[in-house]
């Protein structure tokens, strides 16, 4: 039987194969694009070392190697002493310590002691029916001679390594205790559309 070009049986076949394409890329871009960014970042570390390494891998074995030895050897005193002399000399010198202590910062705000975004919120930024999620930095402005009652909001932007510090009363920040900070970090950045779970 040949199929009229205008025939309902031939629309109804370009909508089913339209639907399992759709389906083949809902199961497949997720797994390609996850894939590519961790074969990134392993290509990434692995090619510090590519000069004197040439077997691929074996440069990020020794990168990662060499990072977990660091950890390891910073927790005794000795080498303590001489990370912080070098952390005290980094923070005085003009024109690097700008530079040092922001990098330092940042990377205390994902992970050590100083973890900043651990606090999820929901922030009356625009208007008294517009809530954001945002994670709470600072608790108090007094330094900014704002008063205890302000506090710092950090707003992270769908799909992008950026976002925007708002400085809010606290009335209007609320916490949220429902999802975990990490499951409000995913729900921001990906506009809304993933899935959380509540807190056990």
């Amino acid at each position: 039987m040949k199929y009229h070009p205008f025939s309902g049986e031939k629309d109804g076949l370009l909508k089913t194969l339209f639907r399992y394409f759709m389906q083949g890329v809902l199961i497949l871009a997720p797994i390609a694009i996850t894939g590519y960014v961790l074969f990134w970042v392993f290509d990434w570390i692995d090619s510090f070392l590519r000069p004197f390494v040439t077997y691929r891998g074996i440069g990020f074995l020794i990168v990662i190697g060499f990072i977990i030895f660091m950890g390891w050897i910073s927790s005794y005193f000795i080498m303590e002493s001489v990370i912080n002399f070098f952390d005290h000399w980094l923070e005085r010198t003009p024109g690097i310590k700008i530079l040092y202590k922001s990098v330092k910062d940042f990377f205390q705000a994902f992970a050590g002691d100083k973890k900043k975004f651990t606090k999820a919120v929901l922030a009356n930024v625009f208007n008294n029916d517009v809530w954001i999620v945002g994670f709470l930095t600072d608790d108090e402005m007094e330094k900014f001679n704002m008063g205890a009652e302000m506090v710092g909001v950090y707003v992270p932007q769908a799909y992008n390594f950026a976002g925007q510090l708002y400085i809010l009363p606290k009335n209007r920040v609320r916490a949220i205790e429902n999802i975990t900070a990490g499951d409000a970090m995913k729900y921001t950045v990906t506009g809304g559309v993933v899935e959380t779970e509540g807190k056990v």
